[in-house]
Formats: structure tokens, C-alpha cells, sequence
């Protein structure tokens, strides 16, 4: 297929698809190891002067926001070294002979290795520090609060969208502003040297940190100058606000000022945040569409047919828009004017006609919203001069209420309830009084209608009516206000409703959130049906709406604008446009879409039959990341994996009985649920396809996209890759074509699924996985700045603990996997474990201690619960104690997951509980407390020397168990990397791991490939080496792992601990690395 033409000047000689997880993790690995054992060989040849330097500021004089290496607790660093040094000069990691000398050697050696690190400066650090005063050595950057960095612009944000005339010529400040409460309010900055500068000099002596609002030169507090000995150790952490609690609805800037070694001083440059309210001080009500409530209501006749879920959810399509208008009084004395939102699903915020940011695919970021739901904050200050004010909301469906289809994902366990708003502005002025306006809630001047979105889903895509848009330009502006109509109940038609401005109605529920969560903690097995508490039955059944807290993190945003880089005539007017890599977004059609034709038929998935069946002109976009070997076009069974199809080539299609994924199915689809945007134009008017730019409420994963169907392809397309805008700040490099590769690869991966959770795929789940996040994170940390987002991520594992104490699987509970856990409604091990994990090496790359406070009783609670029902969970699962009847895992559990062996479940589920001891004694280490600290010790030591019994038995090398073989995964690789392995048996065992044979990984369709290949190509492809031999069938030569055929977690802990092994016996044994290699 050759392309029709190439656009852009980038190469396509890496098809970076986003395949397996497994392979993701053993590239990183690979890299990180290579990197590693290669500093390590050049460290001591680093000049000393650079070494001294980038050391000064890659281990943070300011406030730990570098991927650094962990800081190692030296008690437990203790604990591990004594019991790997049972016998005295056999290997492990060092012995009683380590020499002072060596220490010190091994200090240097890792600094050395530290100052190596390519961290680049972030976008917005880049113009702190450009824009920094004075003369010192050590220029402060990157400033935060909260771990909030201000977005002035999305890297990627696309080209302004087309206003109504009628709109303001104003704009908003900023995209993304960091919003704070009143008394949770702390500073964090990193530095960097100024061109020039000594290292004698790169040593921080003393801060100062000053908080202004702004528009006013007077601080409104000054920490006054703060010295600091960084010489003896003592770091800046967090500098925690020590004024008087400014007043909700305040504009602020701060900035600080460092003083170097020879007390020269740089000050920052400023930057913004806003003080937004806590739960009890919001004025603002949640406020819904009076038709999508009712379906809601048991007492409705919508509520009635709301008994049947899809056909309730379609009553709610297309999507409500809402809107208010008001004046803000004495303008000429108004100092600022903050609007404070949320919405569930998603929403957009627009002022005057003016979109205030290019977020929203996901906004609010995912949580469980019957428990937490952030608001955006926005200065709208310039439209206060606007003779009146017109706030706009554009709503999608979310997380919160997108197609009920069954799948992966389980909408049914997900809070749920109709499209709803809640918002006010606080207008403050030059005097400091203040005043809230705008505010949602009933009788208050909010209308709601539906409009141009006649539906939004997270899976399936978007449909937007254009004529609608058109017919509804101006919609949120004054020129277009309309008082509210009369509703109609008796009218079930939602499109009746289109362009028909009624009054809001309040969020209305009977169930609490108590009763939610007894609901589905007796589904998740967590407690038992006898112990539930009675609740009375009420009409309302929608579910109840968390607490408002402001952003965690930032949005999700577009942060990058990509141009195609070949466009392919696939005929019958359809298009197929490569961006030669694979990420999350959509396209966005710079010039608006060409005029739709009519072919003979429709390829697949693309037609729309009622469209067609009614005369209306439509296009539609269909999105994948790989191409069919034997058809050429999108692999739509890759998309979402929910649809009615046999996993092969030409997606033919199973009788409807032989799935249950078959419920609320989109009919255009084709059988095969797939990721899918429309543009509909009942009226076929071209200057309406000319409106069109992109969709809102939707990410899809792909690489290629096909538009059907035009005469010629549209004009000024791009791709958008959206993703949360977290600062990347670590960078690789190397002279390896190969490595390299594999690094954008890893990279590209991440990016993908990192759409306000870290997910493990961003297009047939999007769920938080734990597993996924404890094999992950380490190289998440090294590319970006995680501090907000796993700060996050931790608390979303807070608020899904069970009140048994165990954690599940996801974030958000979703029943997938909990038959592979120990019961009692705990996630697999590994998988549950991940907020222990994840809170341990959050300190470690950003020390915040108040994490761990606030972290850690959870966390001992989910040892309670270990401690109380793991052992009877495992017989439960078929485990014996002695593991006598363990001969063919896995029984139960994830395990090393995507691994080309047999799994070792015993080991990663005990594992984990051993892992969460080990956490539990380094955070309360830290904490200073005492006896959480000695029990989280005693129980991992005593897991620990529980796996080395039965894992040495019967003299046994290999590191299994007892009935197992050296082929199993992650024995060998899991007991040294965590050190289960005795000191004396490290070196034999890491010997026979090395003698593992692999085998080959090819999947069906490339089988059929070949099969279906000439057998001149073949023959040639034999020839090249493309081709062996596995058994007796050919098989592509790179699907062939001859070593390493780990999964997530093995790959890793193998390449870790071959990075740990040579390093160590090069420092503390140099005369023994016979004894290893």
C-alpha cells in the first residue's frame, strides 16, 4: 500500500505500536541497566569539578523533585546486609571484610553515577529561570505549590476555536492554576547552576520566601531569610505557608530567593495560585438536567424505563449544556475574580463565549466520585469589565456516565448519576471584601439544555451534530440569553429538548454513601450479607457525590501537536493517516472537514445507518494503533476487545450468544466495539463539516486513524496527544540505535496511559492497575515529575480501602481479578500491595513526610489484614504449608504477570506480604514510630526466612519450590533482588539462573501471516534469519526470546540485581567476581 503522500519531516523507521506490557518493562530494564553498569565504568573519569556540581542540584538543595537514587534507610540497609552475610566472604552483598574504604568508594561511586543523569529543565523552569534576579551561583526553578506547577499553555494546545461573533475578545490567563485551601498550603522548588559557576559555590546557605497578592506589591508573608547548613545534610523540604490564612477566592504569586556558598543571591521569577474553598465553605450545589434526574427517579416515567440501564442512559443523550449570566457590581474596584467549577462526567468552562482551557477529555480527573471529586479554579479576572458575565458548561459523559456496556471495565460499580455541575465565582476587591456570585443551586439564574453532543463515551467515542453547533453559536454568551422555558415531562423525546433552555434542578439522591459502600463491599466479599445494616428504600438512585477538594494534579492536556506522517488512498473515499507512533488523543482537523460523499457501501465501521436510512450527511473517524497483517487496514479487535469477534484478521463476527460483552452495543460498530468519532449533518450543509475540529470527551489509542468518506482528504489535520500534564524532566541517550529504541518505546507507553491514572492499556480498560504501577514507577519517576500525580494515586487507594482493611486490585474497585487474590475482597497481592510501594517511593524521590502521615495507618491496616486472613486464604487458593501439593502453578494470582514461563504464585503473593512489612518499618522508621516500625520488621524477616526454607529445600540452587523447576517465574530474579536468598547461596543461584534456557512467543496471526506469505518470501525470509524454526512451524525470528522470558516484575529484578551484582563485587570484592560471572 503506498502511501498517497508524506507530510512533516520525521521518520518512520520505528513502529513504536504500544504492545505488551512485558515487553515495555524488559526495554526499560534493558535500558536502565545498560545505563547504570555503564556510568558505573565511566564514574571514576568524570571530572570532578562537573561530578561536584550537578551533584549539588541533581540531589536537590530544595526540595527533592529529581529522579534520584532512593534514599536507603540505614537500618534496614542493616538488616539486609547482616542477613546476607551469614558466611563470611561467600558473596551477597559485601561481608564483615567491607572496608571503610570501600564505603567510601561505594559513595563516591554512586554520586558519581548520580551526577551522570540528564535531567533536563521543564518548559515552565526554563522561563522561571531565565527570568530570575541576581547574582548567585544557584538559581531557583520550577517552582510549586502543592506540587502544582502553573501551565500558562499546553505544549500541544491546539489552534483557537472558531467564537461566536458575539464573543469576548478578552482571554484567560493561564490554562492550568494551581488552586489551594486556606490552611494546606506549601511551597517546593528545585535549582539549577548559573552558566559560570564555581562548584565552591553550588551550596545553598539560606532561603527566603515571600507570598504576595496580586496586584499588590505589600507581601502578605515573608518567611524572612532561613539559613540552611546544607554542608552538614540539611535539606530544604517542603517550606509550609506561615502567614495568616488568606481569604477564599485570592489571587496569589510567590517567588524565592536562594543565597549560594559566598552569600550571592538569585531570586525566581513569580508565580501564580489561587486559595479555593474546602467542602463546608462552598456556596455552589450540585445541579442537574430535570429530565436526566428523573431517569433517576423511581417515581418518573423516566425513572421507570431507567430499569432498563441503556435504554435510561439513551434518554439522557444528546449531552446538556448549562449556562448562568450576572454582572459583577463596583467594577472598577474589583481586584480579581476567581470561577470555581467542577463537573461530572467532564466538562469545558467557557466565560463570555471564551473557552477558559484546552483541557478536558477527563476533567475532573478519575477518582471514586462518591467519595472525592476535584474542581478548577480560573482567573477570569479581565471578563469582570464585561458589562455581564456569561459562565458556559459543555458537558461529556466521563467516568461517571458513559455507555453502560459490560466489559473490562464495569460501569455498574462505578458511581453513577445523570451529567451535573456544581460552581461559583468569588469576586474580590481592592478593599479585601469579597463576594460569591454565580453560584449553582436551585432558583439561582442556572439553565441547562441539550446540545450539539449526542453522545461522549471514554470506549466508544464521540458524536457531535455540527448543525447543531452552528445553530447554537453563541449558545454562552448574552447576545444569545433567553429566559427559561416551561419542561415538558410528558415529551420522552431527548432531542425535542435540543436548544431548549429550562431551569436546573438540584442533584437529588436517597442513597449514602455509607449504604453505597456496604452495597458493593458485600459484592466484593469484603463483608459479609449478615452483617448489613438496613437503609430505608427511597425513589432517588442515583449515587451519592463526594467531598470537593481542588486539583491534585494537573489536567489532562494536549501536549503534543502531531502531523501525519503518510496519508493512504484506501479507496471508496477513506483515508488512513499514520503519525508513526502510537499515543492517546484525537485528531483535530485544523480547516474543518470536506464535504462527505456517498460510496456503493461502507467500508466497516464506518457506516451509520440511521444517518444514512434519514438522508443526513455524516463522516466518521475510526482510530487504532496497528494494522491487519493480511488486510491492511485498522485492527479494530485490538481496539477494545469487547466486541462480537473470533480474534483473527478479518474480524469475523460470533453468534450474539457466545459473548455477554453484547449489552448497550453500539449497532454502527459492526459487531466489534470500536474506538470511533462522528460528524453528523442532518442538513448536509458543507459550511457545518467546515466547523468541525475535534472531539472533547474521549481519548483513543492509535497510531493510524481512517476518515471516511470524501472526495479528497481533509486538509490541516493533526493528531493531539493528550495526557496528564505532569512536567517530563529525565531524558536518555545513547549510541545504541537499538536502546534508544527501546527507550521512546517505554516512553511512548507511559505517555499513553497516563490519562489522570497511571493505566496499563489507555484504550481496552484505562484502569489503575497496582501491579502495573509497582513494575512501573521506577521508570515513571525517572521521566517525569510524578510528585502530584502518584501523591494522588496514593490517595485513591485510600479511599477504595475496605473497612476490613484490605486493598483491591484497581484504585477504583472494579471485580476483575479478585478470584486471584486471597479473598475477603483483597486484590492479588502484588497488585494490592502497590499503595505501600508507591508511598515508600514517593519519599524517596520527594520526601514528604505529611504523605506518610497521613498514609501509613492505612497501611497498617492492610498488615492487619494480612496478618489475620492470608494464611487461610492461601489453603483457601490450595497453597499447603509446606508446599507439598504446589507442583503446577499457578493456583491462583497474577503473578509475574505476561511472563513466557510458568508463574510462581506462591512466591509473588508471599512475597508482597513480606514487601509490605519491609514498607510499612521504612515509613515508620522515618515517622519516628517506634512499634510500627519493629513489627513491619519482624513480619517481613519472618516471611522472608519462611520462602528461604522451603525455596532451598532439599538442597535445591535454583531458588524454587519445592516441586518446582528452574524454569518458573520470578524465582531466582525475586529472591535476590529482594534479598531472600541467604548471603552464602547468592552467587550459586544467580549461576544456575543464568542457565535457564528460553523459547520462542509467537502469536496466532503471525502464524497465519506466514502461512499465507509466497514461498519465494519465505525462502528469502529463512534465508535472512527472519525466520526459524519453533518445533515444527516457522516463526518470525524477533517474536523469539532466547533469554530473558520474564514478565513485569522479573525482567526488572533480573536486570537490577546483574546491575547490583557486578557493581558490588567490583567495590567490596574485586578479587572474587569469578564468584558471579
Amino acid at each position: 500500500m503506498a502511501p498517497l503522500r508524506r507530510q512533516g519531516g520525521r521518520s518512520s523507521n520505528y513502529n513504536f505500536y504500544l504492545k505488551g506490557f512485558g515487553l515495555t518493562i524488559f526495554l526499560f530494564s534493558v535500558v536502565t541497566f545498560y545505563f547504570q553498569n555503564t556510568q558505573l565504568k565511566n564514574a571514576v573519569k568524570i571530572n570532578e569539578a562537573i561530578a561536584a556540581s550537578k551533584n549539588a542540584f541533581l540531589r536537590n538543595l530544595g526540595n527533592q523533585m529529581i529522579a534520584q537514587k532512593p534514599v536507603e534507610d540505614a537500618k534496614l540497609e542493616k538488616e539486609a546486609m547482616k542477613h546476607d552475610s551469614e558466611e563470611e566472604g561467600k558473596g551477597g552483598r559485601g561481608g564483615k571484610k567491607e572496608s571503610d574504604e570501600n564505603q567510601s568508594k561505594a559513595k563516591k561511586e554512586n554520586d558519581n553515577t548520580n551526577a551522570s543523569l540528564n535531567l533536563p529543565v521543564a518548559p515552565v523552569a526554563e522561563q522561571q529561570a531565565s527570568t530570575a534576579k541576581g547574582n548567585g551561583s544557584i538559581i531557583p526553578i520550577d517552582l510549586t505549590v502543592n506540587f502544582l506547577h502553573i501551565i500558562d499553555k499546553a505544549p500541544g494546545a491546539p489552534p483557537e476555536p472558531i467564537m461566536a461573533s458575539s464573543a469576548s475578545s478578552r482571554r484567560s490567563s493561564e490554562d492550568f492554576l494551581p488552586v489551594v485551601t486556606p490552611h494546606n498550603i506549601k511551597f517546593r522548588w528545585r535549582h539549577e547552576a548559573r552558566t559560570g559557576a564555581k562548584p565552591g559555590d553550588l551550596t545553598v546557605t539560606a532561603y527566603r520566601v515571600i507570598v504576595q497578592t496580586v496586584g499588590k506589591s505589600d507581601a502578605l508573608w515573608d518567611s524572612g531569610k532561613m539559613n540552611v547548613n546544607e554542608k552538614d545534610g540539611v535539606r530544604i523540604k517542603a517550606v509550609a505557608y506561615g502567614g495568616t490564612a488568606p481569604a477564599v477566592g485570592q489571587i496569589l504569586r510567590w517567588s524565592v530567593t536562594i543565597w549560594d556558598g559566598k552569600q550571592q543571591e538569585s531570586t525566581s521569577a513569580w508565580t501564580k495560585f489561587a486559595v479555593g474553598p474546602t467542602q463546608e465553605d462552598w456556596k455552589g450545589k450540585w445541579v442537574a438536567h430535570p429530565s436526566d434526574m428523573d431517569t433517576f427517579d423511581k417515581s418518573t416515567e423516566r425513572g421507570k424505563v431507567n430499569g432498563d440501564r441503556c435504554s435510561g442512559w439513551k434518554l439522557r443523550r444528546p449531552l446538556p449544556l448549562f449556562r448562568t449570566k450576572f454582572s459583577v457590581d463596583k467594577k472598577d474596584n474589583v481586584a480579581s475574580a476567581l470561577l470555581l467549577v467542577s463537573g461530572l462526567g467532564s466538562f469545558r468552562a467557557s466565560v463570555n463565549g471564551v473557552p477558559l482551557s484546552t483541557s478536558g477529555p477527563i476533567d475532573p480527573p478519575f477518582t471514586d466520585y462518591s467519595k472525592r471529586v476535584m474542581y478548577r479554579g480560573f482567573d477570569v479576572t479581565p471578563f469582570a469589565n464585561d458589562p455581564e458575565i456569561v459562565v458556559g458548561m459543555t458537558m461529556g459523559s466521563g467516568w461517571w456516565d458513559h455507555r453502560p456496556i459490560s466489559g473490562m471495565a464495569k460501569p455498574d460499580l462505578l458511581p453513577r448519576g445523570p451529567a451535573t455541575i456544581v460552581a461559583q465565582v468569588v469576586v474580590t476587591y481592592k478593599d479585601g471584601t469579597s463576594a460569591v456570585v454565580g453560584e449553582t443551586g436551585e432558583k439561582t439564574g442556572w439553565q441547562v439544555s441539550r446540545g450539539h453532543i449526542r453522545e461522549s463515551d471514554l470506549f466508544t467515542g464521540e458524536m457531535v451534530d455540527l448543525d447543531v453547533f452552528a445553530n447554537m453559536e453563541g449558545w454562552d454568551t448574552a447576545s444569545s440569553w433567553k429566559e427559561a422555558a416551561a419542561v415538558d415531562s410528558a415529551n420522552m423525546d431527548p432531542y425535542a429538548e435540543i436548544n431548549k433552555w429550562v431551569d436546573v434542578v438540584p442533584y437529588r439522591t436517597d442513597v449514602t454513601l455509607e449504604q453505597r459502600v456496604q452495597t458493593i463491599s458485600i459484592r466484593a466479599k469484603a463483608m459479609k450479607a449478615e452483617d448489613a445494616k438496613p437503609f430505608p428504600q427511597g425513589n432517588n438512585f442515583a449515587d451519592p457525590i463526594g467531598m470537593l477538594v481542588p486539583h491534585e494534579i494537573p489536567p489532562v492536556m494536549s501536549m503534543e501537536r502531531i502531523a501525519p506522517d503518510e496519508i493512504h488512498d484506501l479507496g471508496s473515499g477513506r483515508w488512513l493517516f499514520d503519525f508513526s507512533k502510537a499515543f492517546s488523543g484525537m485528531l483535530h482537523f485544523d480547516q474543518g472537514l470536506p464535504e462527505p460523499i456517498v460510496p456503493d457501501s461502507y467500508p466497516r465501521a464506518h457506516g451509520f445507518k440511521k444517518a444514512s436510512a434519514d438522508g443526513h450527511g455524516f463522516l466518521a473517524v475510526i482510530y487504532g494503533e496497528s494494522l491487519e497483517m493480511t488486510t491492511g487496514d485498522i485492527n479494530r479487535v485490538l481496539v477494545a476487545g469487547l466486541g462480537l469477534h473470533d480474534g483473527g484478521p478479518r474480524h469475523v463476527s460470533k453468534s450474539e450468544g457466545a459473548t455477554k460483552h453484547t449489552y448497550c452495543f453500539p449497532e454502527d460498530h459492526d459487531d466489534i466495539l470500536s474506538q470511533r468519532d462522528v460528524y453528523v449533518v442532518p442538513s448536509k450543509r458543507e459550511s457545518s463539516f467546515a466547523k468541525a475540529r475535534q472531539s472533547h470527551f474521549t481519548t483513543h489509542s492509535f497510531r493510524f486513524a481512517e476518515v471516511c468518506c470524501t472526495k479528497e482528504p481533509p486538509s490541516g489535520v493533526h493528531a493531539l496527544l493528550y495526557r496528564t500534564a505532569v512536567p517530563e524532566w529525565g531524558n536518555f541517550d545513547s549510541s545504541s540505535v537499538l536502546i534508544n529504541g527501546g527507550y521512546e518505546l517505554v516512553k511512548n507507553a507511559m505517555v499513553s496511559n497516563m490519562l489522570s491514572v497511571q493505566s496499563d492499556c489507555p484504550h481496552r480498560e484505562k484502569l489503575p492497575y497496582g501491579g502495573d504501577l509497582v513494575a512501573d514507577s521506577p521508570a515513571a519517576l525517572a521521566f517525569f515529575d510524578m510528585s502530584s500525580f502518584y501523591k494522588k494515586t496514593i490517595y485513591d487507594w485510600l479511599d477504595a480501602q475496605w473497612g476490613n482493611g484490605a486493598y483491591t486490585e484497581t484504585s477504583v474497585w472494579q471485580d476483575l481479578n479478585d478470584y486471584a487474590g486471597i479473598g475477603y475482597g483483597a486484590g492479588e497481592t502484588v497488585w494490592a500491595s502497590a499503595p505501600l510501594v508507591l508511598s515508600v517511593r514517593h519519599y524517596q524521590n520527594y520526601g514528604d513526610e505529611d504523605l506518610l502521615r497521613k498514609s501509613l495507618p492505612h497501611h497498617v491496616r492492610w498488615l492487619d489484614f494480612l496478618d489475620k486472613y492470608f494464611d487461610a486464604g492461601m489453603e483457601e487458593k490450595g497453597y499447603d504449608k509446606e508446599l507439598e501439593t504446589y507442583t503446577n502453578p499457578p493456583k491462583s494470582g497474577l503473578g509475574d504477570w505476561l511472563a513466557m514461563r510458568a508463574r510462581d504464585t506462591f512466591l509473588t503473593h508471599t512475597g508482597f506480604y513480606m514487601a509490605s512489612g519491609r514498607c510499612i518499618a521504612y515509613m515508620a522508621h522515618v515517622l519516628e514510630e517506634k512499634g510500627a516500625e519493629e513489627r513491619g520488621m519482624s513480619v517481613a524477616n519472618q516471611i522472608r526466612d519462611r520462602i528461604a526454607r522451603l525455596y532451598m529445600k532439599n538442597g535445591k540452587d535454583n531458588f524454587d519450590f519445592p516441586k518446582g523447576h528452574a524454569e518458573n517465574t520470578p524465582g531466582p530474579e525475586m529472591g535476590l533482588f529482594s534479598r531472600i536468598v541467604p548471603g552464602e547461596k547468592r552467587c550459586i543461584v544467580l549461576k544456575n539462573w543464568f542457565q535457564r534456557a528460553g523459547h520462542t512467543w509467537p502469536g496466532e496471526e503471525e502464524f497465519k501471516f506466514i502461512d499465507a506469505m509466497s514461498e519465494d518470501d519465505k525462502n528469502a525470509w529463512i534465508e535472512s534469519g527472519q525466520l526459524t524454526k519453533r518445533g515444527n512451524r516457522w516463526a518470525m525470528g524477533w517474536s523469539q526470546w532466547q533469554g530473558f522470558n520474564e514478565g513485569i516484575f522479573a525482567i526488572r529484578y533480573a536486570l537490577k540485581t546483574l546491575s547490583e551484582t557486578v557493581r558490588i563485587t567490583v567495590l567490596y570484592l574485586p578479587n572474587r567476581l569469578e564468584l558471579c560471572v
